[in-house]
């Protein structure tokens, strides 16, 4: 299955206003607040072979939490395939962008990606938490990798990779990644 889910979050009047909700299961963005969105899966997922894109864009000067109703099982496929779910998000000048899904859960058996690239402007904020679970209770670790790059806009600054997760754990059952940015500097007198 491929789907796409886009949220863009813009200031007006001095409020921020939700411009773009639009998704196909298991993408379903809903809102829940003011500033806040929940995905809600509309269907089972990831499974094997599954290509998900999730696209956020915050404007300048506008907020946003985004947040996931439950924590998300990569299941097998059939043929063994793998799942994967691309995130690109994009937070303007003296916006706010708080990133925090539920855990995803690694079934036994499926082989999923997660690659996450955020882009962020001068005296914006992030706050981004991605966290997985390699297996159920009782049962063995499964494949699962998950990518992030952090930058900002290009010529105010040096870009931030995170470390990668490990595709097949040893003795941790989980990885959590999290990430806080703001540009301190700009505050400076």
């Amino acid at each position: 299955m491929k789907a796409v889910a886009r949220i863009v979050a813009e200031l007006a009047g001095g409020r921020t206003a939700l411009r773009v909700l639009k998704g196909e299961a298991p993408l379903l963005p809903r809102r829940t607040g003011p500033e806040e969105v929940h995905l809600v899966g509309g269907a089972a997922g990831p499974l094997g072979g599954d290509d998900l894109s999730l696209e956020i864009e915050v404007g300048p000067g506008a907020r946003l939490w985004l947040r996931t109703v439950a924590a998300s099982i990569a299941l097998p496929g059939r043929d063994g395939a793998e799942s994967r779910l691309a995130v690109h998000a994009t937070v303007g000048e003296g916006g706010f962008l708080a990133f925090l899904p539920e855990p995803i859960v690694a079934a036994a058996r499926c082989r999923h990606h997660n690659a996450s690239v955020v882009e962020v402007a001068a005296g914006a904020r992030l706050l981004w938490r991605e966290e997985a679970v390699f297996g159920r209770h009782g049962e063995p670790p499964a494949t699962c990798g998950c990518r992030r790059r952090f930058a900002e806009t290009p010529g105010l600054g040096t870009a931030v990779t995170s470390p990668s997760a490990p595709r097949t754990p040893t003795a941790r059952r989980s990885c959590t990644a999290r990430a806080c940015w703001q540009r301190w500097s700009q505050q400076r007198t």
